[in-house]
Order: C-alpha cells, then structure tokens, then sequence
C-alpha cells in the first residue's frame, strides 16, 4: 500500500507532495516552510528518506536544501540543473527506492520543456507506475510555461513541451494519476483548466499538448504567454544558490510612530486586513494586500525587490500567516509589525484615511464629467473585453506609472474587486480621488455599461 499526500500553496497556486509506504517517504518539490512536510511526515508515522526537485523553481523559494538536511534524506535534484549546493544527480532512468515493503520506487523521465533540465518521477509499487510527479511539465489540462528560462529558448522548450508530454502518455498506463506542481492559479502554468485531479488517460483525450500535432500546438502555446511576475527573476537564483532557513519568528513590533517614521523614509506599509475594512479606514499612505488573496504573487511582483516592508495586521494569525506566505518567495522578514486596527496605528490627532467601494450599477449610474476608468487587469484579460472609454495599466506596473493616470477621480476596476483594492490603495496613497468597484467584470454590461471586444 502507498499513501500520496497533497500540501497545497494556494497563494501561489502549487502543490507540494509526500508519498510513500508505511515506514519511508519521498517529499516532492517542497516549500521554503519545511515545517509543515515534516508535521504531515510525522502524521504518517513515516521518515523522510529522499527529497526531490523536478525543476529549479521560478516562482517560489525552495526548501529542498534544508529539509534534506534537517532529515538527513537523500536529496535529487535533475543532473543538468546548475546548483551551487551539494545534490545527488538525476539521469533519466534513475531509480530510487521509496519503501521497500511496500514495493515502491521512483522512477526519473526527463521532460524537458518548462526548463531544459526537467525531470518528473513516476512512482511505481512492484514495478507499475501508479503516480506520476509532472512538477512543471503536463499539468492538469495544460502544460508549464516554456518562457522562464530565457527568451531565445521559449520556442524550442515549448516544442520540448509537446515531446515530453508525449512521452510521459506513451510510456505510462492511462490510470496513472498526474501529480504537477504548478496549474492551480500559478503563474508557471500556460493555462488555466477546471479540475483538480486527473490521469494520463484523461489528458491524453483533453490536454492539447496531446491532441494538437507539434506546430499547432507551439503557435497556440506561445500566443496565450501572459506577464510574468517581476519576482521570478529573483527566484531561480536563490534555488540555484541555495536558500538559507526561514525564520518565522514575529517581527518587531511597530508603534504608530514608527509606522510614521517608516512611510517618511519611503518603505512599504501594507494593511494585511480585507479590502472592506481598508477602504473603511486605514492609515494614510499605506497599501493594502488581502492576506486571503495572492498576498505573495502580488507583493513580491509589486514591492521594488529588497525595499522593507511593514505589515499591519487584524491579527496575530493573520501576521503569522501572512509572513509563511511571504518568505516562500524570499520576503524572509519584515522590518516590523502591528496588529490590531487603524486607531491604535495613527499618532494622537491623525485620522485615518478612507475611500469609497462602489459596482458596476453604480459606475453606469455615475456622471462620466470628470470621472476616470481605469482597467488594471492583465493585457490578456482586457483583450476579451473592455469598458468603452477607460484607460487600462495592469495593477502590476501601477506603482511606476501612478503619473500615467488621466486626471479626476478614479474608478478604479479588475476581474473580481481584489486588485482594483490594491490599485486603488496605492492611488489613494499618491492623493489620488479614488473610487474601488469591488464588482465581478461580468457585471459590467449588464449594468448598461459598453463593453467592446477586439
């Protein structure tokens, strides 16, 4: 018998996994917070023995390196990887044995195609493979971003994409269940497809880099390429470097004058609470990033790498969380922290800052004198339909380009409220007048709006 466990990274839209007997496991791809696959070892009652990485990660800091230390496991990392910390090679066709009483072993394909040294690892009990770990090679409907690497081999990796795909349906039985890494909402995926599981069999009748021959499929591919967070230029790096352990002790604890202090010397306050409360009341000059939504994708992309951050917090856990979030993508610690609420963050005679939400209803039923849309979706998403009239910067580039915004007040939108929040928190914080539509773009035309489509 074998057991696969899931540990899921929803704020960055990946999987990590521990499979194994019941005495040894295998940890697949694991995150920078290694504590948590050593607690669902432990609920297993199983040791650690090897700890595997299918690629040098682009969107996330990796703990391979320090849980393979902590535990003293084997620790395979694909043998054309450039790392500078101590690994077992892995060559295509490798073996690894998991837990010989319950037969199992992981067997190493080389899938080049998201990097050129991608590796995903079947694993077989009593030589049938039952699972196959597919990190950024052929996910759930999809298939991992050839782009990451460097530009002039995004063609040839994403034709090495198809191959591999092709490969791994050739060469596994069609029940065999499809464990990637990337596809649930994570920017290493090409695509976004519904499900949560699948198998071989599935993709090969539904995944397009087994239904569509080569060329169709590389067009299609690289014609979908979305933005890329700034961030990942930092991550393949730390992986390749090697990143030292996380330390997830509470910060500093900041009063409401050295929150002050610390928005005069130009660093970041970000106001952890959900985007309702913010636009009630917040301190003035802050930024708001919902911990409950991508607070790690959409901080690391926006934050100038390296500037020192402040969160401000509703709650002990809520701080706690946030900062396990944010040192998975190497914001390792925050200058300071305050929990609590906007009273208790201002200085004696200070009010707190505030803006209004509004919908799309309210957006049609508005004067359009004086009044600005602003777009702040991605460029792919505005290419499916557009607001007639408004003017369109991703919420990514908003902060360069904040001088860009026509003058008046801004109604600022997205797909769904969470990053016209955040646009609209760093407009307020440029003095802008600023309106958050906290409405889902669906909404849009059906409150008489115009929306058009290219």
């Amino acid at each position: 018998m074998f057991f696969v466990d899931t540990i899921e990274l929803a704020g960055l839209g990946n999987r990590s996994y521990l499979a194994g007997g019941e005495r040894t496991a295998v940890a697949v791809d694991p995150p920078r917070d290694i504590d948590q696959v050593i607690a669902a070892a432990a609920r297993r009652g199983v040791r650690i023995s090897h700890v595997v990485e299918t690629h040098v990660h682009n969107d996330y800091v990796s703990g391979g390196p320090e849980l393979a230390r902590v535990t003293g496991a084997a620790y395979l990392v694909p043998a054309a990887a450039r790392v500078a910390h101590r690994r077992t090679p892995v060559h295509d066709g490798d073996r690894h044995g998991i837990d010989a009483g319950a037969g199992l072993v992981l067997r190493a394909l080389v899938t080049p195609g998201h990097t050129p040294h991608h590796t995903s690892y079947a694993l077989e009990e009593d030589g049938t493979a039952v699972a196959v770990f597919t990190g950024g090679s052929l996910l759930v409907g999809t298939v991992g971003r050839p782009d990451l690497v460097e530009p002039r081999l995004t063609r040839d990796l994403a034709r090495a994409q198809h191959a591999s795909a092709h490969r791994l349906a050739a060469e596994l039985p069609d029940d065999t269940a499809v464990l990637p890494t990337h596809g649930f909402g994570s920017f290493c995926s090409s695509g976004r497809a519904e499900g949560e599981a699948t198998t071989i069999g599935k993709e090969k009748a539904s995944n397009e880099a087994l239904t569509r021959d080569v060329d169709a499929f590389v067009a299609a591919l690289l014609a979908g390429l979305d933005d890329t967070p700034a961030y990942y230029a930092h991550m393949g790096p730390a992986n390749a470097e090697g990143p030292a352990p996380v330390d997830l002790t509470a910060p500093p604890t900041a009063d409401a004058d050295d929150i002050a202090a610390r928005l005069a010397a130009g660093e970041w306050v970000v106001d952890l609470r959900n985007r309702v409360a913010f636009a009630e009341e917040h301190v003035a000059g802050s930024f708001n990033f919902e911990a409950e939504g991508q607070l790690a994708t959409y901080l690391a992309w926006l934050i100038p790498w390296g500037k020192p951050v402040t969160l401000l917090a509703g709650s002990a856990a809520q701080l706690a969380a946030a900062q396990r979030e944010l040192v998975r993508v190497g914001i390792d610690r925050p200058a300071a922290a305050a929990t609590g609420e906007p009273s208790s963050w201002t200085r004696d005679g200070e009010v707190p800052a505030a803006f209004p939400r509004a919908t799309f209803a309210d957006l049609a039923d508005h004067p359009r004198d004086g009044l600005v849309v602003l777009d702040v979706r991605r460029t792919s998403e505005r290419a499916t339909g557009f607001i007639e009239g408004s003017a369109h910067i991703p919420v990514h580039s908003l902060h360069r380009r904040v001088h860009e915004v026509p003058d008046g007040q801004v109604w600022v939108h997205c797909a769904g409220g969470m990053r016209a929040a955040i646009a609209a928190s760093l407009l307020d914080a440029a003095g802008r007048d600023v309106v958050a539509v906290d409405d889902s773009f669906a909404a849009a035309e059906k409150a008489g709006l115009t929306v058009h489509t290219r």
